[in-house]
Protein backbone atom coordinates (compact mmCIF):
# COMPACT_ATOMS: atom_id res chain seq x y z
CA UNK A 1 0.00 0.00 0.00
CA UNK A 2 1.41 3.76 -0.94
CA UNK A 3 1.70 6.05 1.63
CA UNK A 4 -0.62 8.15 -0.44
CA UNK A 5 -3.05 5.35 -0.07
CA UNK A 6 -2.39 4.66 3.56
CA UNK A 7 -3.57 7.75 4.45
CA UNK A 8 -6.34 7.37 3.57
CA UNK A 9 -7.31 5.79 6.67
CA UNK A 10 -8.18 7.31 10.24
CA UNK A 11 -5.39 6.71 12.61
CA UNK A 12 -7.69 4.18 14.38
CA UNK A 13 -8.93 2.03 10.83
CA UNK A 14 -4.55 2.77 10.14
CA UNK A 15 -3.57 0.57 13.84
CA UNK A 16 -6.42 -2.02 13.19
CA UNK A 17 -4.79 -2.80 10.01
CA UNK A 18 -1.57 -2.88 11.34
CA UNK A 19 -2.27 -5.05 13.85
CA UNK A 20 -4.42 -8.10 11.81
CA UNK A 21 -1.92 -7.64 9.77
CA UNK A 22 0.91 -8.46 11.83
CA UNK A 23 -0.71 -11.05 13.52
CA UNK A 24 -1.00 -12.35 10.18
CA UNK A 25 2.51 -12.47 9.51
CA UNK A 26 3.35 -14.28 12.51
CA UNK A 27 0.79 -16.96 12.47
CA UNK A 28 2.36 -17.85 9.13
CA UNK A 29 5.91 -17.44 10.67
CA UNK A 30 5.05 -19.39 13.53
CA UNK A 31 5.71 -23.42 12.94
CA UNK A 32 2.43 -25.27 14.13
CA UNK A 33 2.54 -26.54 17.29
CA UNK A 34 2.41 -30.10 17.87
CA UNK A 35 -0.53 -32.46 16.67
CA UNK A 36 -1.61 -33.10 19.71
CA UNK A 37 -1.73 -29.68 20.71
CA UNK A 38 -4.13 -28.62 17.42
CA UNK A 39 -5.94 -31.22 19.11
CA UNK A 40 -7.01 -30.15 21.93
CA UNK A 41 -6.90 -26.39 20.75
CA UNK A 42 -9.75 -27.33 18.30
CA UNK A 43 -11.56 -29.29 21.01
CA UNK A 44 -11.57 -26.68 23.42
CA UNK A 45 -12.78 -23.99 20.23
CA UNK A 46 -15.57 -26.58 19.53
CA UNK A 47 -16.69 -27.53 22.82
CA UNK A 48 -16.92 -23.81 23.71
CA UNK A 49 -13.92 -24.09 26.46
CA UNK A 50 -12.02 -21.69 27.55
CA UNK A 51 -8.11 -21.85 26.95
CA UNK A 52 -5.68 -19.40 26.25
CA UNK A 53 -4.76 -18.21 22.88
CA UNK A 54 -2.33 -19.97 21.08
CA UNK A 55 0.06 -16.79 20.96
CA UNK A 56 -0.45 -17.26 24.73
CA UNK A 57 0.57 -20.48 24.72
CA UNK A 58 4.06 -20.00 22.80
CA UNK A 59 4.81 -17.73 25.55
CA UNK A 60 4.12 -19.67 28.28
CA UNK A 61 6.04 -22.47 26.60
CA UNK A 62 9.39 -20.02 26.10
CA UNK A 63 9.23 -18.83 29.63
CA UNK A 64 9.14 -22.58 30.80
CA UNK A 65 12.38 -23.37 28.49
CA UNK A 66 14.12 -19.93 28.93
CA UNK A 67 13.66 -20.62 33.12
CA UNK A 68 14.14 -24.58 32.65
CA UNK A 69 10.91 -24.74 35.00
CA UNK A 70 10.70 -27.00 37.15
CA UNK A 71 7.99 -26.28 39.70
CA UNK A 72 4.99 -24.71 37.99
CA UNK A 73 1.46 -23.86 39.47
CA UNK A 74 -1.64 -23.22 37.51
CA UNK A 75 -4.31 -22.18 38.89
CA UNK A 76 -7.32 -23.02 36.30
CA UNK A 77 -6.99 -26.21 34.02
CA UNK A 78 -9.75 -26.30 31.75
CA UNK A 79 -9.35 -28.86 29.65
CA UNK A 80 -5.28 -28.67 30.09
CA UNK A 81 -4.36 -26.33 26.96
CA UNK A 82 -1.97 -24.31 28.68
CA UNK A 83 -1.11 -26.84 31.01
CA UNK A 84 0.22 -29.05 28.20
CA UNK A 85 1.72 -26.31 26.92
CA UNK A 86 3.81 -26.01 29.84
CA UNK A 87 4.23 -29.49 30.88
CA UNK A 88 6.18 -30.13 26.85
CA UNK A 89 8.32 -27.23 27.84
CA UNK A 90 9.20 -28.31 31.51
CA UNK A 91 12.86 -30.48 31.92
CA UNK A 92 12.22 -33.97 32.57
CA UNK A 93 12.09 -33.69 35.89
CA UNK A 94 9.58 -31.42 36.40
CA UNK A 95 6.68 -31.15 38.16
CA UNK A 96 3.63 -28.88 37.62
CA UNK A 97 0.14 -28.69 39.80
CA UNK A 98 -2.49 -27.47 38.51
CA UNK A 99 -5.88 -26.86 39.96
CA UNK A 100 -9.42 -27.08 38.84
CA UNK A 101 -12.38 -28.30 40.96
CA UNK A 102 -14.31 -29.28 37.51
CA UNK A 103 -13.49 -32.78 36.89
CA UNK A 104 -15.49 -33.03 34.05
CA UNK A 105 -13.03 -30.92 32.08
CA UNK A 106 -9.93 -31.72 34.46
CA UNK A 107 -10.60 -35.40 32.61
CA UNK A 108 -9.86 -34.09 29.57
CA UNK A 109 -6.95 -32.76 30.61
CA UNK A 110 -5.64 -35.93 32.02
CA UNK A 111 -5.86 -37.54 28.58
CA UNK A 112 -4.06 -35.24 27.07
CA UNK A 113 -1.05 -35.42 29.00
CA UNK A 114 -1.73 -39.14 29.41
CA UNK A 115 -1.27 -39.34 25.08
CA UNK A 116 1.93 -36.70 25.62
CA UNK A 117 3.56 -39.16 28.50
CA UNK A 118 3.13 -36.27 30.77
CA UNK A 119 0.65 -37.35 32.91
CA UNK A 120 3.28 -38.33 35.66
CA UNK A 121 4.79 -34.80 35.78
CA UNK A 122 1.04 -33.07 36.46
CA UNK A 123 -0.63 -33.41 39.41
CA UNK A 124 -4.90 -32.05 39.14
CA UNK A 125 -5.81 -30.71 42.04
CA UNK A 126 -9.94 -30.99 41.65
CA UNK A 127 -10.43 -28.31 44.61
CA UNK A 128 -11.34 -24.21 44.56
CA UNK A 129 -7.88 -22.92 44.37
CA UNK A 130 -8.81 -20.66 47.45
CA UNK A 131 -9.16 -23.80 49.49
CA UNK A 132 -5.60 -25.47 48.42
CA UNK A 133 -3.62 -22.05 48.33
CA UNK A 134 -3.68 -21.16 51.84
CA UNK A 135 -1.85 -24.76 52.56
CA UNK A 136 -0.02 -25.43 49.53
CA UNK A 137 3.31 -27.30 50.60
CA UNK A 138 5.56 -26.19 47.92
CA UNK A 139 7.79 -23.20 47.97
CA UNK A 140 10.74 -21.59 45.74
CA UNK A 141 7.86 -22.39 42.63
CA UNK A 142 9.67 -21.18 38.91
CA UNK A 143 6.20 -19.93 37.50
CA UNK A 144 2.82 -19.27 38.16
CA UNK A 145 0.31 -19.27 35.88
CA UNK A 146 -2.92 -17.72 36.88
CA UNK A 147 -6.01 -18.14 34.78
CA UNK A 148 -9.48 -19.00 36.64
CA UNK A 149 -12.60 -16.95 38.31
CA UNK A 150 -11.47 -13.58 37.40
CA UNK A 151 -13.08 -12.23 40.42
CA UNK A 152 -10.43 -14.08 42.80
CA UNK A 153 -7.46 -12.89 40.70
CA UNK A 154 -6.14 -11.03 43.44
CA UNK A 155 -6.45 -13.31 46.30
CA UNK A 156 -4.61 -16.07 43.84
CA UNK A 157 -1.96 -12.97 43.69
CA UNK A 158 -1.50 -12.45 47.33
CA UNK A 159 -1.47 -16.24 47.91
CA UNK A 160 1.30 -17.15 45.31
CA UNK A 161 4.14 -14.33 45.34
CA UNK A 162 5.20 -15.77 48.77
CA UNK A 163 5.29 -19.14 47.04
CA UNK A 164 7.68 -18.01 44.15
CA UNK A 165 11.27 -17.88 44.45
CA UNK A 166 13.22 -14.63 43.92
CA UNK A 167 13.20 -14.08 40.23
CA UNK A 168 10.05 -16.23 39.78
CA UNK A 169 7.45 -14.78 37.64
CA UNK A 170 3.59 -15.20 37.83
CA UNK A 171 1.92 -15.14 34.75
CA UNK A 172 -1.36 -13.92 34.57
CA UNK A 173 -3.86 -14.21 31.31
CA UNK A 174 -7.47 -12.14 30.19
CA UNK A 175 -5.85 -8.38 31.54
CA UNK A 176 -7.39 -6.90 28.78
CA UNK A 177 -10.51 -8.52 28.76
CA UNK A 178 -11.56 -8.74 25.49
CA UNK A 179 -11.52 -5.35 25.33
CA UNK A 180 -13.28 -4.41 28.13
CA UNK A 181 -10.46 -3.05 30.73
CA UNK A 182 -9.60 -0.27 28.56
CA UNK A 183 -13.12 0.49 27.98
CA UNK A 184 -14.55 3.34 29.72
CA UNK A 185 -16.08 2.19 32.99
CA UNK A 186 -19.94 2.35 32.97
CA UNK A 187 -22.62 0.97 35.95
CA UNK A 188 -22.90 -1.91 33.24
CA UNK A 189 -19.77 -3.35 33.57
CA UNK A 190 -19.70 -7.05 35.26
CA UNK A 191 -18.17 -7.97 38.58
CA UNK A 192 -15.32 -9.66 36.63
CA UNK A 193 -14.50 -6.69 34.30
CA UNK A 194 -14.30 -4.50 37.44
CA UNK A 195 -12.25 -7.12 39.02
CA UNK A 196 -9.96 -7.35 36.25
CA UNK A 197 -9.39 -3.59 36.20
CA UNK A 198 -8.87 -3.21 39.98
CA UNK A 199 -6.34 -6.36 39.50
CA UNK A 200 -4.42 -4.55 36.78
CA UNK A 201 -3.86 -1.46 39.20
CA UNK A 202 -2.84 -3.74 42.02
CA UNK A 203 -0.55 -6.27 39.70
CA UNK A 204 1.73 -3.58 37.77
CA UNK A 205 1.73 -1.47 41.72
CA UNK A 206 2.84 -4.33 43.60
CA UNK A 207 5.60 -3.91 45.88
CA UNK A 208 7.21 -7.66 45.65
CA UNK A 209 7.19 -7.76 41.61
CA UNK A 210 8.82 -6.26 38.67
CA UNK A 211 5.62 -6.00 36.57
CA UNK A 212 4.17 -5.35 33.11
CA UNK A 213 1.22 -6.25 30.53
CA UNK A 214 1.78 -6.86 27.42
CA UNK A 215 -0.26 -7.20 24.39
CA UNK A 216 -0.37 -10.83 23.20
CA UNK A 217 -4.27 -13.02 22.98
CA UNK A 218 -6.02 -11.66 25.40
CA UNK A 219 -3.40 -9.67 27.80
CA UNK A 220 -0.87 -10.98 29.53
CA UNK A 221 0.23 -9.72 32.99
CA UNK A 222 3.83 -10.93 33.96
CA UNK A 223 5.98 -10.27 36.84
CA UNK A 224 8.83 -10.95 38.54
CA UNK A 225 9.41 -11.65 42.04
CA UNK A 226 12.40 -8.88 43.29
CA UNK A 227 12.25 -9.13 47.15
Amino acid sequence: MSHAAYERFPRGERDKRTAVRDSDYLRRLHRNPSPLLLELEQMGHADDVPIVARDTGRLLSTLVHAMQANRILEIGTAYGYSTLWMALAMPPAGKLWTIDPDTERTSIALEFLERANKADSVNVMNQPALEVLPTFPVRNLDIVFIDAIKTEYEEYLELTVPLLKRSGLVVVDNLLWDGKSAAEPTSHDSAATRAIRDFNRTFLNHPQLDATIVPIGDGVGIGSRIE
